[in-house]
């Protein structure tokens, strides 16, 4: 019970890596807030786990529902610990080829709605203490040529998640705030972006990318799971400011 007693919100909690998220969380203790845009998803998943796990909607994009969502938890439960901003969205796309439209809406969701969803969460969490944790990429460290779009904003996530933890710092708040990096994951998001390529640059990506994982395999959504619980555990609580990169050894080449 690593994180019992603890409240939690995890965005994009109805599928893939958030859904493993909510999971893992709500086994070791924690009461998990699964938010979703697909409100649908998210009551299955808040089903799934039972207890006190409860499912809203949210359009992580929507500045207003932040404000709203993190009010309607704190009236709920009387405090929020974790937040675990992990909505994303990967558009295909080269700096040749990425549309204005793509990049914009790429960066509203990965990492306008991070910058809006950490603002608000310290203003709820800095009488007290918390974690957050903030989802970039292996992406946000190293570049990959068909998702220009998707690197820019996850960048953007690693070196905001450093200024807001020094921020907290030095304004003496007990809040830690920490990036995630997963590498190459089997989940839906993974499967579009695959999916939106022809057959044969798909087939072709993807025997790119497995060849280059030094385990030789993609890692399933629990090994993602699992760092966020650690870092929402007081197991990690000497660590702000830092990258959990967990991606099969994929960028120690």
């Amino acid at each position: 019970m690593r994180v019992k007693g603890k409240v939690a919100l995890v965005t994009g909690g109805g599928s893939g890596l958030g859904e493993a998220m909510s999971v893992r969380l709500a086994q070791e203790g924690a009461t998990v807030v699964v938010s979703d845009i697909n409100e649908s998803s998210a009551q299955r998943v808040a089903a799934d786990i039972g207890g006190d796990a409860v499912a809203m909607h949210q359009d992580v994009t929507d500045e207003a529902r932040w404000t709203q969502i993190l009010a309607d938890i704190v009236e709920r439960f009387g405090r929020l610990d974790i937040l675990v901003n992990n909505a994303g969205i990967a558009l295909v796309g080269t700096v040749e080829d990425t549309t204005l439209a793509d990049w914009q809406l790429t960066n509203s969701i990965n990492l306008d709605a991070v910058f809006v969803g950490t603002r608000e969460a310290i203003k709820v969490m800095k009488s007290g203490s918390g974690s957050i944790i903030n989802i970039s990429s292996i992406e946000g460290i190293i570049g990959e040529q068909k998702v220009a779009a998707y690197n820019a904003s996850k960048g953007g996530v690693r070196n905001f998640t450093k200024s807001a933890a020094l921020h907290c710092c030095a304004e003496g708040y007990s809040i830690r705030v920490n990036s995630v990096h997963p590498g190459f994951i089997e989940t839906p998001m993974v499967a579009g972006a695959v999916g939106s390529m022809s057959e044969a640059d798909g087939d072709a990506f993807t025997t790119r990318i497995v060849g280059n994982i030094p385990m030789g395999r993609m890692g399933e959504p629990m090994d993602i799971a699992n760092g966020v619980l650690f870092l929402a555990s007081d197991e990690s609580k000497y660590m702000t400011g830092s990258e959990l990169v967990i991606d099969g050894g994929y960028i120690a080449r």
